[in-house]
């Protein structure tokens, strides 16, 4: 801090901000995290992102036999620590990026300047909003918003599992799982997809998957692990029970932007922060976002992780122009 004014104030807690942390402390920034509270919305969020739904982190390099999301978010923040990056367990609440340096308030109603921000703040999954979906979905129980994160897991391997969505965003994941699932059932609210021609075309051409046209999810069955779902006939309301071994929301993500609203940042058409090209940084000078939080497409841990990484030394390079050392 600089006569009281932050150098950067890095806003969200999941693998970008705490890489953002880590490269912004080790580039003698003193960077400062505000991680954010525990809500419900209708799932769990938790600081950390959305790794802290996720039992099983596989497919991230340097952990071969895997490591749970808690855990990873863990070492990522004792990692940020360790070079003197501050945490502050608070939500940022307000921005205006109209002047600077920024001012920020938190939800105690503290206020904050700082001479540069990284947004970090992740994308959350739509849930059905299910009791028993988030249960089984916190504790690994078979119930999960990312096939290529978990569709890998051996409780999937050869088993029945089931897909809600009829977007792009669920065919992809059926398709992905049917490469290890027995059979993939794409459960969808509506008779027709809205997905694209050739991605519809591609999965229902996979003798593996099957739709079950207008139906949507009323109950997820299992204690410790999923063992069926309760299905509602939209048109006839009659309900039936079918077994399934692993259950896959695709119905969506929701950016956390909604604090940013009126500060002048540019958003794409589904209210993700829209960047330049290959770079962190936003419609706002000295604003840079990193994660999910500006990524649609490939919304992975190591991905973000990379992002947060890019933000940091585009952070750096820009406070350096200022003349902020």
């Amino acid at each position: 801090m600089h006569d009281g004014i932050e150098k950067v104030v890095i806003i969200g807690s999941g693998p970008a901000g705490w890489t953002a942390a880590i490269y912004a402390a080790r580039a003698s920034l003193s960077p400062v995290v505000y991680v954010g509270v525990p809500a419900s919305n209708p799932a769990p969020v938790l600081p950390g992102g959305q790794l802290m739904m996720t039992t099983e982190v596989e497919n991230y390099p340097g952990f071969p036999h895997g490591v749970t999301g808690p855990e990873m978010m863990q070492k990522f923040q004792e990692q940020a620590e360790r070079f003197g990056t501050r945490v502050v367990g608070d939500d940022i609440v307000h921005c205006d990026f109209s002047q600077r340096p920024f001012t920020l308030k938190t939800g105690d109603g503290k206020v904050v300047r700082t001479h540069s921000v990284i947004i970090a703040t992740g994308a959350t999954a739509n849930w059905l909003g299910l009791k028993n979906e988030l249960h089984l979905a916190q504790t690994g129980g078979g119930v999960s918003a990312c096939a290529v994160c978990d569709g890998a897991l051996p409780i999937y391997r050869g088993a029945t599992v089931a897909v809600v969505g009829g977007g792009d965003t669920a065919m992809e994941e059926a398709s992905y799982l049917t490469k290890f699932a027995g059979k993939v059932l794409i459960i969808h609210r509506r008779d027709s997809f809205r997905a694209s021609k050739a991605m519809q075309e591609r999965i229902l051409k996979d003798p593996k998957a099957e739709v079950l046209w207008n139906k949507v999810v009323v109950d997820v069955i299992g204690e410790k692990r999923i063992e069926a779902v309760e299905l509602e006939d939209t048109l006839t309301k009659e309900r039936s029970r079918v077994s399934v071994g692993g259950l896959f929301i695709a119905i969506g993500h929701s950016p956390a932007t909604k604090f940013l609203q009126g500060t002048g940042l540019t958003f794409d058409d589904k209210g993700y922060v829209a960047l330049a090209t290959r770079s962190s940084a936003t419609s706002v000078d000295g604003i840079f976002a990193a994660g999910d939080v500006a990524d649609p497409t490939y919304r992975q841990a190591v991905s973000a992780a990379g992002m947060g990484c890019q933000a940091a030394i585009d952070c750096e390079r820009w406070l350096a122009a200022q003349g902020v050392h």
